[in-house]
């Protein structure tokens, strides 16, 4: 949730607009990474509410999260490397319900050989560290 013009605005692809509006560079919205991380909520969401263990939902979400992993490790910091993207603003937020759902109802964990990925999720902790990593950040904060 954000406010822009004495307005609260929750929807995240109606704040994504106005920042991409108000601050176009660097561009949230690169078309080229879309598709990163895309089938990370469905294989999870198939994973917790599996009734059969050996439905293979448990190795799905795995491997969404180890070619994510991967991708971190070859592109850098944030999914498209060091400008945080509309994404991140969005993946972000699944992996850390990912962690707490499974880990309460499963007492699974992500794998720490995803170093990366372990990596990418401490960046967005509280308190959040976009304001010393994205130039519209700054813009925004001011």
């Amino acid at each position: 949730m954000i406010k822009f013009d004495e307005k609260w605005i929750a929807d995240s692809n109606v704040i994504v607009g106005i920042i991409e509006e108000k601050y176009p560079n660097p561009p949230l919205s690169p078309p080229e990474i879309s598709p990163v991380g895309s089938k990370i909520l469905p294989s999870f969401v198939k994973f917790l509410k599996r009734k059969d263990p050996d439905d293979g939902s448990e190795l799905a979400l795995h491997n969404e999260l180890k070619a994510l992993d991967e991708h971190l490790k070859a592109k850098g910091r944030y999914v498209v490397g060091e400008n945080i993207c509309a994404v991140d603003l969005s993946l972000a937020p699944k992996l850390y319900h990912l962690e707490v759902a499974l880990g309460h109802f499963k007492g699974w964990t992500v794998l720490e050989s995803l170093s990366y990925l372990h990596d990418y999720v401490k960046v967005f902790r509280f308190p959040i560290s976009l304001s010393c990593n994205s130039v519209w950040w700054h813009k925004l904060d001011t």
